[in-house]
């Protein structure tokens, strides 16, 4: 493995494009084989409060506990969240602009403590920065982000380009997760001549379960300069976002995917700010999946080209599989990860999943070394 390391006033810094992981024809790659990300959302300790003035430092143990269980259990991959809605990162003004990372000047060192401590474990983490799942952002901090982009530069230009030039080419940084679920708060029903921005195929799909807030142009202007600003600087680091349900992510099936390169740059006009992989998050309904769901079909019959990780699925609406039948049917259908929803909730059972397909390596390696 070809690599330079530099350690720089007692930081690493790691140059090395092998020993990162990569997307090369449609699959995962890492050390010079292909992978497979086999995993789970942590996805917090204490929601909103993880990260920024000093509090990774009190949730660290129960981090890397969950860690060390996740790699014994025989996993690679956890995806945890970051910012959220605002709740305490980034430090905003009074007119929604954002003024610095947070107020003691520590979000730096935790978030490379973090991964620093994935590394110790072979794991490979995906923070996830924004969360549309919920509508809890009574200040209206990530809605301003959203919907004007001159308050958005002022995260990219004060946290997110400093931070991604922080851990630029850490090892156990496997990708950039922009945001969680913006379905939630999708507006469906939107006529629009262009089927980017048109939501009119969500009718009664559930989007927009969060609050009806956002236009497809907002939300992918916002996913697009964010992708842009880490790419800028960090040309190979990969970015992607989680889909609450395939509905939204796919032209087959008689819907529309809204998250194409194509759709991306149109609404936030930068080439660079689109998605390296596609992230499916998959959930029964009484009992039974729809008809888009991952677990009745194969990768290849969603019509991309890029890898899909199923990124959230748990037993309790799995459409009565075990765990270790999800993670299986994930790994042998073509798809490219499999995260379940979630380590602190539900684990024992989940980490169970893991074993059963810790050693396969005809669809990729799981085992990794970082």
């Amino acid at each position: 493995m070809l690599g330079i390391f530099f350690l720089v006033a007692g930081a690493a810094i790691f140059h090395d494009i092998e020993c990162r992981l990569s997307v090369s024809h449609g699959h995962f790659m890492l050390n010079g084989q292909r992978v497979f990300l086999s995993g789970g959302n942590l996805p917090w300790i204490h929601y909103g409060h993880d990260f920024g003035d000093g509090q990774w430092w009190g949730v660290k143990s129960q981090m890397d506990n969950q860690m060390k269980m996740l790699h014994d259990a025989g996993g690679n991959s956890m995806r945890l969240w970051i910012h959220i809605q605002a709740e305490t990162t980034p430090i905003f003004d009074n007119n929604g602009y954002v003024l610095k990372m947070d107020n003691k000047g520590s979000f730096i060192d935790e978030f490379k403590d973090m991964l620093n401590t994935a590394k110790s474990h072979d794991i490979l983490v995906f923070p996830t920065l924004w969360n549309g799942a919920v509508n809890q952002d009574y200040s209206h901090r990530m809605d301003g982000l959203i919907v004007d982009a001159r308050k958005l530069q002022t995260y990219l230009d004060k946290v997110l380009t400093p931070l991604v030039t922080a851990v630029k080419g850490h090892p156990a940084l496997g990708a950039w997760d922009i945001m969680n679920e913006p379905e939630g708060m999708i507006k469906p029903d939107v006529h629009n001549s262009d089927k980017c921005f048109d939501t009119t195929k969500l009718h009664n799909s559930g989007a927009g379960w969060a609050g009806k807030k956002y236009t497809y142009q907002d939300m992918l202007r916002f996913i697009n300069l964010q992708a842009d600003a880490i790419k800028r600087v960090d040309p190979q680091a990969l970015v992607t976002m989680g889909v609450w349900n395939p509905k939204s992510n796919t032209d087959h099936f008689n819907y529309v995917d809204h998250y194409t390169d194509a759709s991306l740059t149109k609404a936030g006009g930068s080439q660079l700010g689109t998605l390296d992989f596609y992230q499916f998050h998959s959930y029964s309904w009484h009992g039974n999946w729809d008809e888009v769901a991952p677990f009745k079909h194969t990768a290849g019959q969603y019509g991309t080209s890029k890898p899909i990780v199923v990124g959230e699925f748990w037993t309790k609406d799995g459409g009565g599989m075990t765990d270790s039948q999800l993670f299986d049917y994930v790994y042998n259908h073509g798809y490219s990860g499999a995260w379940s929803w979630d380590l602190v909730g539900h684990g024992g059972s989940q980490r169970a999943g893991m074993t059963h397909i810790r050693h396969k390596t005809n669809h990729g390696h799981i085992s990794i070394d970082i």
